[in-house]
């Protein structure tokens, strides 16, 4: 199947530039996950060969970490650093060289004298603080981690403050899985992805989650909560917001753009399951998907929220 535009909504052409076609812009990797753009440069992990990738515009793509411990979602934090998600190390920290595996902070490795279970999804909020989420994927199996038992009671979602606290701010999930703020950071959507176990099981049993929730926020208080949008076919994994409030989440069959219903405005519709999305490039509008085996662009015409 090619890449291609499926619109439901001629808002749709507001947002995405379908006078081009979806961009291949690298292959041959196993999963892809994490993109993450900084310093003129995509990033991005090929999770069960434990590797971080780069990929520069004039050069392509390149190894920028031999070893990332199984390494999954990335973000930036307000001094331009990346944060990353480790299932192999069952933490989170900063990458204060992305290029150098020594150069770290763990920011966040256990919660009340436990081990995390494989933090999977990060993101920053204005203030600082730092929200993750921690299902069991790289604990499951050999393919996104080390198999291993959950020393955790379930599955949660972390606050880290800037004073190195760590906090759950949500306990009934099933997996949770890609995370955002609304522009006000007043909202915070949710993916969880209970429906999927995981790389090396590849059933999908739709009886479990496979929705994006959406809370209320005050202080690191979630509250209101309500399912904003079932995603099929697949699972919500890795999403994004745009300035205006459109919500981008990845899907089996691509990324799907919501309105702040939760109505699907179109798809960006990729041969293969993918994974994750990110805004960056020279305008910030690019949007950089990882799907599978490849990472594709796509021109848009919004730019992250969380990147202002």
């Amino acid at each position: 199947m090619s890449a291609f535009f499926q619109k439901f909504d001629e808002l749709f052409d507001e947002l995405i530039d379908t006078t081009q076609p979806p961009e291949l812009l690298a292959s041959g990797f196993i999963w892809t996950e994490g993109p993450v753009w900084m310093n003129d440069t995509l990033y991005f992990n090929d999770i069960p060969s434990k590797k971080m990738m780069k990929w520069q515009e004039q050069i392509g793509v390149n190894v920028a970490l031999e070893n990332n411990e199984f390494a999954n979602g990335n973000t930036i934090d307000k001094s331009g650093r990346m944060v990353s998600c480790e299932h192999g190390g069952r933490r989170v920290l900063c990458r204060i060289d992305p290029e150098n595996e020594q150069a770290i902070e763990i920011l966040a490795d256990k919660y009340r004298g436990k081990r995390l279970n494989s933090p999977n999804d990060v993101i920053v909020r204005s203030d600082g603080s730092v929200w993750f989420t921690d299902p069991p994927y790289g604990i499951n199996s050999d393919v996104e981690g080390y198999p291993a038992n959950s020393e955790m009671d379930g599955c949660y979602v972390f606050c880290v403050l800037n004073d190195g606290s760590i906090h759950v701010v949500a306990r009934d999930f099933d997996k949770p899985n890609g995370l955002a703020f609304s522009p006000d950071e007043k909202k915070l959507y949710i993916a969880d992805s209970g429906a999927i176990r995981g790389a090396s099981f590849p059933e999908i049993d739709y009886s479990l989650p496979h929705h994006i929730r959406v809370f209320d926020v005050e202080g690191i208080t979630l509250s209101n909560s309500r399912i904003f949008s079932v995603i099929t076919p697949g699972v919500p994994d890795g999403l994004r917001v745009d300035l205006a409030g459109q919500v981008w989440t990845s899907a089996l069959d691509g990324v799907h753009c919501l309105d702040s219903n939760g109505q699907c405005l179109g798809k960006i519709r990729l041969p293969k399951q993918t994974s994750n999305l990110c805004f960056g490039g020279s305008n910030g509008t690019d949007m950089f998907i990882t799907s599978s085996d490849s990472v594709w662009r796509v021109r848009t015409k919004v730019k992250d929220a969380a990147n202002q």
